[in-house]
């Protein structure tokens, strides 16, 4: 891999092979095998609150400060800045925004489950609150479209069918809560869930050069592969993401201790460094496919990318461990907060208001625009919070507490 190897959806990369990984192995202490079923009425004795899981908060908001990186250097940086080494780094940074804002949005599908289940829900009722979760980001993405078309001068409207993040993710979401509540024993989960996060890495190659998918209309091809101009995001493979994470989110829902949680976080560092490095490893192998590009289409990236977002997971709760952890922490707040931050700050990146800047601004420049521009962000989430705050002491809880599919659910 060269400097001059920018990942992008064109396919100019060489194909390689790909695997899949070998089957997670149930951490101890995580109660696998106990039905759901079983879970016990809630009231404060029998289901004791657990405090919010902050380090789940603290990688989402390393993923929001990721994502403005990766949006901002697209929209701000010169074209004769993008031949140099740093930019190709960058690049492959702002590559892990999207997975990682895909992968715990699925950990909280399960996370938010199995909190309404220990609140009296059933199986089915669990799982349909989540299904109706993701039809609702499925909804705001499409209102986002719109919003975008009617403030940007001259959009068209073939940018409202666009497929973005939330395009995928919500239809996603949904999927994987109807997947979760298909098994009551939270191993039969985490097999269902992984297995639907396996084949549809493995797919992809398949659905990106399947001829019978060109018949279809195009607005309904792009939501499966990339379109020109009409796809940012396809269902394959970036609802794989969704499904591992709920995954991994089904393992800590059932972790109910500190302790447990730290049994857990070792198993998922060693379990995030075989799966990336048993996948590197394949990489090499002459690929089973008649077209795979690795940098697009190929299932060892999609697994490589799993399996350090698995090991990030064990690394954010190694950093929650630290002396200081209980402080404010500003990537807590934009983890809180992602949603919020992604809505506005896509049409202030690329929009009209921040036209001067386009394709203008040097990398040294461009770094300077980045931290004034994240800090005007930090400072939009933490008004959003206090106004939310000062709502809810006028208004009662209307939900229970249960997290929207954008922040890690409650860990109660």
């Amino acid at each position: 891999m060269t400097p001059t190897q920018i990942p992008t959806e064109t396919p100019t990369q060489t194909a390689r092979q790909t695997t899949s990984p070998a089957a997670d192995r149930v951490p101890r202490g995580v109660e696998a095998d106990k039905p759901l079923a079983m879970a016990p009425p809630p009231s404060a004795s029998s289901a004791p609150a657990r405090p919010r899981r902050g380090y789940v908060d603290w990688l989402r908001g390393l993923a929001v400060v990721i994502m403005i990186e990766a949006h901002t250097v697209d929209s701000w940086t010169a074209l004769s800045s993008r031949t140099i080494d740093p930019y190709w780094y960058s690049q492959l940074i702002a590559g892990m925004s999207a997975p990682l804002f895909l992968f715990l949005a699925g950990v909280s599908v399960s996370m938010a489950a199995g909190s309404r289940m220990r609140r009296g829900a059933s199986l089915r009722e669990a799982s349909q609150m989540m299904q109706r979760r993701g039809g609702q980001i499925f909804l705001l993405a499409l209102l986002f479209r719109i919003q975008s078309f009617v403030v940007s001068p001259g959009s068209s409207l073939y940018g409202i069918l666009k497929v973005d993040i939330l395009n995928v993710m919500g239809p996603a979401i949904a999927a994987a809560a109807l997947v979760w509540g298909l098994a009551r024993r939270r191993a039969w989960q985490v097999l269902l869930l992984a297995g639907m996060a396996s084949a549809i890495a493995l797919i992809t190659p398949l659905v990106r050069s399947a001829d019978w998918l060109a018949p279809l209309p195009d607005v309904f091809e792009a939501y499966l592969r990339p379109q020109a101009g009409r796809t940012t995001f396809s269902f394959f493979p970036w609802t794989g993401f969704v499904f591992a994470g709920a995954a991994l989110g089904v393992l800590l829902d059932a972790s109910r201790s500190e302790a447990d949680d730290g049994r857990l976080n070792w198993w998922f560092a060693g379990a995030g460094l075989a799966i990336a490095g048993g996948a590197l490893a394949a990489s090499y192998l002459p690929t089973p496919y008649r077209e795979s590009y690795f940098w697009t289409s190929s299932p060892c990236f999609f697994f490589i990318r799993v399996g350090l977002i698995v090991g990030s997971v064990a690394a954010a709760y190694a950093w929650a461990q630290r002396p200081t952890a209980a402080r404010f922490s500003p990537l807590q707040q934009f983890g809180r907060t992602s949603l919020f931050v992604y809505w506005i700050h896509v049409e202030l990146v690329y929009g009209f208001i921040s036209t001067p800047l386009h394709k203008n601004l040097t990398l040294p420049q461009w770094g300077i625009a980045f931290a004034l521009f994240t800090a005007l962000m930090f400072w939009a989430s933490m008004w959003k919070t206090n106004r939310a705050n000062n709502w809810k002491t006028r208004a009662p809880e209307k939900d229970g507490g249960v997290a929207t599919p954008l922040t890690p659910a409650p860990s109660a």
